[in-house]
């Protein structure tokens, strides 16, 4: 009978924070995760030696003194991630019908790039960014507050919140920018959150978009070098970490209080502790591991309303081509139809998504020019997404074993519209392809065990997020919640809900536990200039591409003595 201080299910960014908080503090922590590799979003898989990460595409703030540098520095595993920054000139590029804007790092580059290519917006442009800024630094500014002085100067603090954040993006941004196109830009990071401009709460994409002000970057190792950096930790804190070990139910015990008391495992086993912490989303917590009879009516009604952020669609392709000539670099593009923007995230949720020739919008990245070392010398990986409704895999939801002739006939059309998009970006790209798969939302609940395939966890309107959304501390007794349904979501938002969760358990400010630590430093190059690589980059580079060299010509000799004999 094995017992614990705390068992966290899920190895997401958010339960892995909460383990590694909750380890360097001395309780006994065991993660659970039912895949076959932790990480959650954040892991990666690998096609015949071609590395991807389905759930991390870039992340903001890494410049030394920012936050999500802060948190990698208190978290002590700084030390053990490279990162390389995205083309600073152009880190997002807009592909808008037939136009074609690039967003640089930093805010006021944005805005002279941006005023440039709008000099009527020039005064709306400026009061805009400065007040997604205010709105977002203020939302910051919210946890820290504490004691009687803060709480008498939180209306002048937060004025900038205060004023605009009961409303929707799109209704802000039309106040301060009038020119669609510009509006387009400037909303194009809604593909962050997944939801139009309309339906946005101004506060979320002012948090996304300053996440992104200074440029993103992409970690060396793809997603999973976060995830080892954080698994190498918890077991140096003492903290354990399985993998193929999913969850049946939570263990619920008592009479007139519910508490939880461990988890029972799929294949029967049981295991207790003192606190448990499901980093999964609120549905998989309550109504498949907890148990709607343990629920208040409240808590019961609040599950009925939650809904789910939207699902996706991901072609992930490794092509033997010159993409640098082909126009590609490291910065990622967002390309869809030049319409109202809510008009076009309706057109993805289409439930017939096979109608048209290509889909409405395509997020495209290539890895091995956001992570160089990841490069062979003779193949890159790109990786294809777009979002959906969950229904347009109806016909498939309720199978048990969905890979039938249909679904893999439906994969391959879908593949094919996809290509129809991609090679208007990279022309010629389908007469280069080594190796092609598609992830759907079926693969996203079988891997991820997200609600609806959900790529967000809960959607975030208005109604929940912030003070609407789900609390770390449930209303059972030794039962908690991190990761994207909790206090925000991406890579980094996740990590703070795990950070905030592990305060909560340990009666402490988040603060308290996110100590940057002075001898942590992450280590940044720039992807597209290798003149400030150390040594063992380059060496690293070369030994892939003679490993590489090597393989090719075993294959080679291989084909030539077969077609010999």
């Amino acid at each position: 009978m094995q017992e614990f201080d705390t068992i966290v299910i899920g190895s997401g960014a958010g339960g892995l924070t909460t383990a590694l908080c909750l380890a360097k503090a001395g309780q006994k922590v065991l993660v659970l995760e039912q895949h076959y590799v932790p990480g959650g979003w954040c892991h990666s898989f690998y096609l015949n030696g071609h590395r991807f990460s389905p759930g991390v595409h870039y992340i903001g703030m890494l410049d030394k003194g920012e936050s999500t540098s802060n948190l990698y520095e208190s978290l002590g595993i700084a030390n053990d991630l490279v990162f390389f920054r995205m083309n600073p000139s152009a880190y997002e590029h807009c592909w808008i019908g037939d136009e074609r804007i690039d967003m640089p790092a930093g805010i006021e580059e944005l805005r002279e790039t941006l005023t440039k290519r709008f000099p009527e917006e020039r005064k709306g442009l400026k009061k805009y960014l400065k007040v997604v800024q205010q709105v977002s630094r203020q939302i910051q500014l919210i946890p820290k507050m504490n004691g009687f002085w803060d709480n008498i100067t939180i209306p002048f603090r937060t004025a900038q919140l205060g004023k605009y954040g009961l409303f929707s993006l799109k209704k802000v941004i039309g106040w301060h920018i009038k020119d669609r196109l510009l509006q387009k830009v400037l909303n194009v990071q809604c593909g962050d959150h997944g939801l139009p401009p309309a339906q946005a709460s101004f506060p979320l994409h002012c948090a996304v978009m300053d996440h992104y002000f200074n440029g993103g970057f992409y970690p060396s190792g793809g997603g999973a070098s976060i995830v080892k950096a954080m698994t190498t930790a918890i077991k140096k804190h003492g903290g354990e970490v399985r993998t193929g070990n999913g969850v049946k139910r939570i263990l619920i015990e008592g009479e007139k209080k519910w508490k939880a008391a461990g988890v029972e495992l799929q294949n029967g086993e049981i295991i207790h502790a003192k606190r448990v912490i499901s980093n999964a989303d609120p549905e998989k917590t309550y109504t498949e591991m907890v148990g709607i009879k343990y629920l208040s009516k409240s808590l019961q009604k609040k599950l009925l309303k939650t809904k789910y952020s939207v699902t996706s669609l991901s072609l992930f392709l490794t092509v033997e081509m010159d993409v640098i000539k082909a126009g590609l670099d490291s910065g990622n593009i967002w390309m869809m139809r030049n319409k109202d923007m809510d008009e076009l995230f309706g057109d993805m949720k289409a439930t017939d998504i096979l109608k048209d020739d290509e889909f409405p919008g395509l997020f495209i990245s290539c890895t091995t020019l956001k992570d160089p070392l990841s490069f062979n010398g003779r193949h890159h990986t790109i990786e294809a997404i777009t979002y959906l409704g969950y229904d347009a895999f109806k016909e498939f939801s309720h199978l048990d074993d969905y890979h039938s002739a249909a679904y893999l006939q439906y994969k391959d059309r879908i593949c094919e519209k996809l290509l129809n998009s991609l090679e208007r970006v990279v022309p010629g790209i389908r007469d280069h392809i080594v190796q092609m798969e598609l992830g759907t939302p079926m693969t996203n609940e079988f891997y991820i065990r997200s609600t609806r395939g959900s790529v967000y966890g809960t959607e975030k309107n208005f109604w929940q997020t912030g003070p609407f959304s789900y609390r770390n501390k449930s209303e059972i007794e030794n039962l908690y919640l991190c990761g994207a349904s909790v206090l925000a979501h991406g890579v980094a938002g996740a990590s703070y809900s795990g950070a905030q969760t592990a305060a909560t358990i340990l009666n402490c400010k988040m603060d308290d536990l996110l100590k940057p630590d002075p001898d942590q430093n992450i280590r940044i190059y720039e992807a597209e200039d290798s003149s400030g690589w150390p040594e063992w980059i380059h060496r690293k580079m070369k030994r892939k591409k003679e490993r590489s060299q090597k393989s090719e010509s075993g294959i080679q000799n291989s084909e030539y003595r077969i077609q010999d004999r």
